[in-house]
């Protein structure tokens, strides 16, 4: 959904900055690859030593080079390869994000709701993804674009709740967890729907 509303916005401030990055030298891949390992990094690094707080901060920064990745392949141009990479980036950061608050709740904080909650967010993530990818491959375009939850929410939902933890309130993990399982359940249910409208129209 904020792909959708808040795109035009982000690029005004994103694009100059891709822009000046492009001139310095640097690639859209490089970037991608540079913000992929800093947030994995982010991840496994500080949420399984129970250093929420500081981990928030430095997974939403390197996150945030996402951004740059893309305007800088506005101005560089696009390739096949560099849409493949950006996809396959996006899943294992996700995956890193999910794995780490897991082992949080299972290991540090001997909440096994979390570590479930968690594990359940990280499959949805990556079936939400593929089931675009899979619509795209067959035929149907951006048929499965959208949804009430993409990466940005689950990004915002999930860093939200483990800084708010960080800051002590205890609760907002599990919180956020559940809330977003429960919301990309409704945003599978969205995606599959809609290729089984273009499907069925596609056999009219």
């Amino acid at each position: 959904m904020l792909n959708i509303f808040a795109r035009a916005s982000v690029s005004r401030v994103t694009d100059p900055l891709g822009a000046a990055l492009v001139r310095a030298g640097l690639t859209p891949n490089a970037m991608t690859v540079i913000g992929t390992v800093g947030a994995i990094g982010g991840a496994l690094v500080f949420f399984p030593t129970d250093m929420l707080l500081a981990g928030t901060f430095v997974v939403w920064g390197f996150v945030m080079l996402d951004l740059l990745d893309g305007a800088m392949a506005r101005v560089q141009g696009s390739t096949p390869f560099g849409a493949v990479l950006d996809a396959t980036c996006d899943r294992l950061v996700d995956g890193a994000l999910f794995a780490a608050i897991a082992w949080w709740g299972f290991v540090v904080v001997d909440n096994p709701r979390i570590g479930v909650a968690a594990l359940l967010c990280l499959v949805l993530a990556q079936v939400i993804s593929y089931v675009k990818a899979r619509a795209e491959a067959s035929g149907f375009g951006d048929v499965a674009n959208g949804g009430l939850i993409e990466r940005a929410e689950r990004l915002i939902i999930t860093l939200v709740g483990t800084g708010l933890t960080g800051l002590g309130l205890p609760y907002a993990v599990e919180v956020s967890q559940w809330l977003l399982a429960g919301l990309s359940v409704v945003t599978l249910a969205q995606r599959i729907t809609a290729v089984a409208k273009a499907a069925g129209k596609a056999r009219l």
